[in-house]
């Protein structure tokens, strides 16, 4: 791995709740990573949205912290972080970004002996293939975000069943334009669990076992998370992304 590009991998998202796809995302991009011959990834980071987010069902972002942390327990190079979900407003992805590569920039520069530039690690979001379909829907992103999450920072997607992640760059100019930093991870052992799937066997009363680690099942179980009171939480909310952009494009 000498002389390679040290890398960290975010991962942003609902984590409602965690499950073992959402890790298995951290092992198959590190093994991608290392199979280019370029990098060499140094950490992982799980950062929980907000409570502002609005998402139906979307439980208080304490109880996701902590069912993460307790999944990422085993892990020894994955972190939970809770700066994106302590924040007053939901934060736009590249704010998150932005943050968290001022941060491992400054902590490397803080170290005894300060590294070159090419030693700083650099960061890429880590997300599945249905998350390239968010770039499609009207009036949640906006361009330049986009511009900056692909081009400045780069993506490493991974393949989520029948889902098509090429083909959304394809029929995007701008991820067209950006190709270079997309990585696309092939998942050839498929893993189709789904939070939401999730959520409906809990309110159903059915079990999650081998689906999620025993250890959030029973933060779960302890709580009472994932009821049918709970999945009518933000039943008639609009995203906050999508009010967010609103507001702004109607001041500027």
């Amino acid at each position: 791995m000498a002389g390679r590009i040290p890398l960290v991998l975010l991962a942003c998202g609902s984590f409602n709740p965690i499950t073992h796809q959402h890790m298995r995302l951290f092992e198959l991009a590190r093994d991608h990573m290392h199979q280019t011959g370029l990098y060499r990834v140094v950490g992982g980071i799980v950062s929980p949205v907000g409570d502002d987010y609005g998402k139906q069902g979307l439980v208080a972002s304490k109880h996701r912290l902590a069912m993460a942390r307790l999944a990422l327990q085993s892990s020894d190079w994955v972190s939970v972080d809770d700066w994106e979900s302590q924040q007053e407003d939901w934060t736009e992805t590249v704010v998150t970004l932005r943050y968290h590569y001022d941060r491992i920039a400054a902590q490397y520069h803080s170290s005894k002996d300060p590294p070159t530039v090419s030693e700083v690690p650099q960061l890429k979001l880590l997300c599945g293939a249905d998350f390239m379909d968010t770039f499609k829907v009207p009036g949640l992103w906006k361009d330049d975000h986009v511009e900056e999450v692909v081009g400045r920072f780069g993506l490493v997607c991974v393949s989520r069943g029948s889902l098509q992640p090429d083909r959304a760059i394809h029929e995007s100019d701008l991820l067209s334009r950006h190709r270079r930093s997309i990585f696309l991870v092939r998942e050839w052992v498929q893993n189709e669990i789904s939070a939401t799937e999730v959520r409906r066997a809990l309110r159903r009363g059915q079990s999650v076992k081998y689906l999620l680690p025993d250890s959030v099942i029973d933060y779960m179980r302890e709580h009472n998370l994932y009821t049918q009171d709970s999945e009518m939480k933000n039943k008639d909310v609009k995203l906050r992304p999508l009010t967010k952009q609103t507001k702004t494009d109607n001041n500027t």
